[in-house]
């Protein structure tokens, strides 16, 4: 791999930490943004840099524009190119609808949806201009399914698809592949807070008869960044163990 470099949006977190160490692994130098963790965030750079890769931390919210071109610097300074985006910053604010506030609304937006705009479009001049790169989004099965409780959630979730699509149509002329990762019930500190009851009952729609691992996923996303997927592009593929056939 070499000198090729990727960066994960919200690598502190389970999935994305699990993305950024599996990244390492296959020999990607590794930046990853944090909003607030920034102990989580060292934690996963050493990880990654035990793999004899560099790696950066970089504290930023990635829903902001200004805090998109500062990171956006600071990765040119330290490795002048980004080959991989991984779009993973995400939040939950559940409620039902008619308890929703508009603060928990556009919160979710801003994280999930909104960053995956401003940082696919801050990559995309130089990646056109290499005619390389690979854009994976982290959307969700209930951004296809839907789930009560989670109207902005799953709005958000489906608004990546639906850009990740419509990218993938602008961008694979230049060479860049852009897809959609899709978790199902995936073990993290998201999921963490559900009782026994509802993870018990999740269960019963899972054929695999297991919760997923944040390593399910990074499997996949590495797959995706790598050569062997260069004729995958504009896809939605499941990580879910079957929950939504």
């Amino acid at each position: 791999m070499g000198d090729k470099v990727a960066l994960v949006t919200g690598g502190s977190g389970g999935i994305g930490s699990a993305i950024a160490i599996k990244l390492s692994e296959k020999g990607f130098n590794v930046a990853i943004t944090y909003l607030s963790n920034e102990k989580a965030a060292k934690e996963v750079i050493e990880k990654v840099e035990k793999n004899n890769v560099k790696g950066l931390a970089i504290k930023a919210d990635v829903s902001k524009e200004k805090d998109v071109e500062e990171m956006m610097k600071t990765i040119n300074n330290q490795f002048k190119t980004i080959d991989v985006l991984v779009n993973n910053a995400g939040i939950t604010r559940d409620n039902l609808l008619l308890r929703m506030k508009a603060e928990d609304w556009n919160q979710v937006m801003d994280t999930n949806l909104k960053s995956v705009y401003l940082c696919t479009k801050a990559v995309t001049r130089n990646m056109m201009k290499k005619k390389y790169g690979k854009i994976i989004n982290i959307t969700s099965v209930v951004g296809i399914s839907g789930n009560a409780g989670q109207s902005n959630y799953s709005a958000s979730k489906a608004g990546v698809i639906g850009f990740t699509k419509s990218v993938a149509k602008e961008l694979g002329s230049r060479g860049i592949n852009v897809n959609a990762v899709a978790p199902g019930f995936i073990d993290t500190d998201m999921t963490s807070v559900l009782s026994e009851d509802i993870k018990d009952e999740m269960l019963k729609s899972i054929p695999l008869n297991r919760i997923g691992r944040p390593q399910d996923v990074a499997n996949l996303v590495a797959y995706l960044s790598s050569d062997e997927a260069d004729y995958i592009t504009g896809q939605v593929i499941h990580v879910d163990g079957g929950m939504l056939i």
